[in-house]
């Protein structure tokens, strides 16, 4: 008998709501409400696919009602990251793009990546599949919004990978059209280095990654939860946007 396929997504019942699609020309994608079930967010996750999976066990994450919501970084570094396709079609499962999707679909579209640092940056498993894999697995990246709208009963909560690119979240979807502002949203660390305390307006909240943390870390508004769930000594942190507390 095979072991179980522990990086697989779970299986679960037919999800509460449809997935929605990305508008036309938008960098921002607006979830609807989701009465049924949690909205549960994500750190980065870096390839370590079996390690989420023992999270969701643990504190009853259910498909059909909840959602999981990520900040990015699905890949590299970890052993898994191969599976991160599968993850990203299931209905329940929303990401944002991180740096980490931003170097393969560079790759693939231009080139232009220096890929000795690539590979010192954990994508030695990219680097090393055929030019039809690659392709596959750029053209999902390319899809992922850089940022997600998602409502809650208490207030609109956002989600980026690293950084609000403007200091009104309303703002975001019209600063996403700009290159130097999306390269904000999945790289800038200027908020979190200087403990920049000053609240987003126009949201409740926004959740980001990209800066490992022992603990979850709040600036304002502005929630960091990346606890290094992709290492050895690390936790996945799961936030509940309803309380905007860790479950």
């Amino acid at each position: 008998m095979s072991p179980p396929d522990t990086a697989a997504p779970p299986a679960y019942g037919p999800p509460a709501l449809p997935r929605p699609g990305l508008p036309a020309g938008s960098h921002l994608l607006r979830l609807a409400p989701n009465p049924a079930g949690r909205d549960l967010a994500v750190g980065d996750i870096h390839g370590h696919f079996s390690k989420l999976r023992d999270a969701l066990a643990r504190v009853g994450f259910d498909g059909a009602r909840d959602r999981l919501l990520s900040v990015g970084d699905l890949i590299d570094r970890g052993p898994e990251s191969e599976r991160a396709l599968e993850w990203l079609a299931q209905p329940w499962f929303h990401a944002v793009r991180g740096n980490h999707e931003d170097y393969p679909v560079r790759l693939v579209r231009t080139g232009l990546v220096d890929r000795e640092n690539y590979a010192r940056n954990g994508g030695g498993w990219f680097l090393a599949l055929p030019p039809e894999e690659q392709a596959r697995h750029a053209a999902a990246y390319a899809q992922l919004p850089y940022a997600l709208s998602v409502p809650t009963p208490q207030g609109e909560v956002g989600i980026i990978h690293a950084e609000s690119p403007s200091r009104d979240w309303q703002r975001v979807a019209q600063a996403l059209t700009s290159r130097s502002a999306r390269g904000l949203a999945t790289w800038s660390r200027r908020k979190a280095q200087e403990g920049d305390t000053t609240p987003i307006a126009g949201v409740r909240a926004v959740v980001v990654g990209h800066q490992p943390m022992a603990d979850p870390l709040v600036l304002g508004n502005v929630h960091y939860i990346d606890t290094a769930g992709w290492t050895p000594e690390g936790r996945f942190t799961l936030l509940d946007l309803a309380t905007l507390q860790p479950v």
